[in-house]
């Protein structure tokens, strides 16, 4: 799978936040960047970038080495990008990803759902029995309702995300 733009900007985004896509973009294909020159570059101050390459950091995506300035004795930091773990992290996201959906049908397999005429809220069986089928919203009785379309919807999701993983 190639390292494209848009593969990089849904994984960190997802990862540690929209804030960092532009930084990530950046650093694509650069090695031992200093962090002097991507806050330049990036027109953003030193602290801003060192909190994004951090974040970065923290989710497996950048390396970083200490080095000191030769001339003002300060210790900078020079970064590397580390592209194999886009696709690493990205394959983590859709296994979670599934494993959320699994888990939200099988309870929408395993339980009965009520609902009002006014749609205020969904509930289990066992809440529409506390609440005598009575929605706690406006009053009005609660119904059953049909999730057979919600368990397709969830089923083709999965679907569609384990084919995308092979």
């Amino acid at each position: 799978m190639r390292l494209t733009k848009k593969l990089i900007s849904e994984v960190v985004s997802n990862a540690v936040g929209i804030e960092a896509v532009d930084i990530a973009l950046y650093l694509k294909g650069k090695k031992d960047i200093s962090e002097l020159i991507i806050a330049k570059d990036m027109n953003i101050s030193i602290q801003e970038a060192r909190a994004l390459l951090y974040k970065l950091y923290e989710a497996h995506l950048t390396s970083f080495e200490r080095k000191r300035d030769k001339h003002k004795g300060w210790h900078i930091s020079h970064w590397d990008f580390l592209d194999d773990n886009i696709h690493k992290l990205n394959l983590e996201q859709h296994q979670n990803k599934i494993l959320l959906l699994r888990n939200r049908l099988d309870r929408e397999q395993k339980n009965e759902f009520y609902m009002c005429g006014h749609a205020c809220a969904r509930v289990d069986f066992d809440k529409a029995v506390e609440v005598n089928f009575k929605c706690n919203e406006c009053g009005a009785l609660m119904n059953p309702v049909d999730n057979s379309r919600t368990i397709e919807v969830l089923s083709g999701k999965i679907q569609e995300l384990e084919s995308s993983i092979n």
